[in-house]
């Protein structure tokens, strides 16, 4: 046998080494992502906690209000979800995955350390970098996981399920550490905290690389040379430095008073450009955009969906700022002679996704096994509602709370609870919808609503947040609550019309 053919089974061979039943790839990816959701959940738990602490505590903050802080969580997270759409453009395009996410993880463990700076310009910038680079790696490191399988099927499902439980792993790992570290000693070792984590993830992935295969490797589509590809990469760089240049300008400007706009007024204007942008490109591709009736009505669901999901965003990423808050002014954190940080409340949802999430899944295929599964609009309507139940329960806990008598975190516990049943009656199939009803040759471009939905609801949610600093929290709640189960009372009675107008898609 040639050299070159015993190189190849001995890379096939180390392949398809198992994980579980799974490619041993998988591993690497799901602790890849376990480090990289430490690192962001970790620093998210501290975020608005750390701007709103004043300058002269023992463990200074920024001092910021809560509307300012948390205009810029909004902002921070908006961010988040709207770069990875061209962070699967430049990996589809130009690098390839598995570049995208290496580099994604540098820059995000860049943006950690410049956060433990203590100065307020570094904050700023490490917030930039972990922009950048989450943009980078979060929509990149799931398509390798799904290259993993190119047969497909329930073997791929299954999987992904895998790869979750890694994101969910994190999750409660990184609030747990990092708001011990940050809150207890110096927010700025907790910042520091979630860097290791993210420097963990990329040794994981650097030493596991080898086992990917193909997976995630740069493909240039037929006919495209090495000038086809220059030229796209100038465009790219080019507009990047741009982009980025501006940014920095409006930044600077903004901040020395030259430019005077509120950050509440900024986050305000953006959310309503990005809502305006979307229904225009909804109008021309439902006008000018050649589809059948057919295809036509199901791009209204989607927006239909759309809107929906970006309500129930706004309502559930509260998590990071009101209800992070919450835990921290009105509740009850003392066990004994210790107090719990407020940041380790945000472990709540992770650990009921970890103990639920295979429930729903065995719920829904038994209702399909008796054709009563929920319809795809139903199980957004549930989400919604089960969302405000979380939201009424809070407001009555927050009737009762005050900084001098605090009330019991099981008033979280509960709301927590019921979010985290409606997370599992709406996310899981929202991109999966999206798949079915997008017209062919749209899919990506509806791929990218999902995510703007998502980037929009954390915006929204900043904005909501910040309403604590003159309405009280029962009455932020309540309104929450009204207007999140009212959509989905709504949407629970317009679910058979929708229906009807996506036709054969369950």
């Amino acid at each position: 046998m040639c050299a070159s053919a015993q190189k190849m089974q001995a890379a096939a061979a180390t392949y398809e080494r198992g994980f579980f039943g799974h490619p041993r790839g998988l591993a690497t990816l799901f602790f890849t992502e376990l480090w990289e959701r430490f690192s962001y959940y970790g620093m998210r738990a501290l975020l608005v906690l750390f701007m709103t602490t004043a300058t002269t505590a023992a463990n200074p903050g920024l001092g910021y209000d809560v509307g300012k802080a948390a205009a810029i969580y909004g902002l921070y997270t908006f961010f988040v979800y709207v770069l990875s759409l061209p962070g699967g453009w430049l990996a589809d395009k130009l690098w390839g995955q598995r570049r995208a996410v290496f580099v994604g993880g540098v820059i995000i463990a860049m943006g950690h350390f410049t956060m433990a700076i203590p100065a307020e310009p570094t904050f700023f910038l490490g917030l930039f970098f972990i922009v950048i680079g989450t943009g980078l790696l979060k929509p990149n490191v799931s398509t390798i996981v799904g290259e993993l399988y190119p047969e497909g099927g329930a073997r791929r499902d299954a999987g992904f399920s895998i790869f979750y439980m890694g994101i969910n792993i994190g999750a409660v790992l990184g609030p747990t550490l990092c708001g011990l570290l940050g809150e207890g000693y110096n927010w700025h070792l907790g910042f520091s905290l979630a860097g290791v984590g993210m420097v963990a993830g990329l040794i994981s992935y650097k030493l596991g690389e080898k086992y990917l295969g193909e997976a995630g490797l740069f493909r240039p589509e037929p006919g495209e040379d090495a000038a086809v590809l220059a030229r796209r990469a100038r465009r790219f760089y080019t507009g990047a430095a741009v982009m980025a240049a501006l940014i920095v300008v409006v930044g600077y400007l903004i901040a020395t008073g030259h430019f005077p706009i509120a950050l509440e007024t900024l986050a305000q204007s953006l959310g309503v450009i990005v809502v305006v942008v979307t229904l225009l490109f909804f109008a021309y591709i439902f006008f000018f955009g050649g589809h059948t009736a057919l295809e036509k009505r199901r791009l209204g669901v989607i927006l239909w969906l759309f809107v929906l999901a970006a309500l129930f965003w706004s309502g559930f990423e509260q998590a990071g700022s009101s209800l992070n808050l919450f835990a921290r002014d009105l509740t009850n954190r003392q066990l004994g002679d210790w107090e719990m940080p407020a940041s380790m409340l945000q472990n709540i949802n992770p650990l009921f996704i970890i103990l639920f999430a295979p429930i729903f899944g065995w719920l829904w295929t038994w209702l399909a096994q008796r054709q009563a599964n929920p319809s795809i609009p139903v199980k957004f309507a549930l989400g919604l509602l089960g969302l405000a139940a979380g939201f009424f329960v809070l407001s009555w806990g927050a009737a009762h709370a005050t900084p001098e008598s605090p009330v019991s975190p099981m008033w979280l516990v509960v709301t927590y609870f019921l979010h985290t049943c409606g997370e599992l009656c709406l996310s899981p199939v929202g991109l999966s919808s999206v798949t079915k009803l997008a017209p062919r040759g749209r899919v990506g471009q509806m791929m990218g609503v999902w995510f703007i939905a998502a980037a929009l609801g954390n915006l929204f949610a900043g904005l909501i947040a910040g309403r604590l600093e003159t309405l009280a929290p029962a009455a932020l709640f309540q309104s929450v609550a009204l207007i999140t189960g009212g959509a989905g009372l709504v949407a629970l009675l317009a679910s058979p019309a929708v229906r009807r107008l996506m036709g054969q898609v369950d």
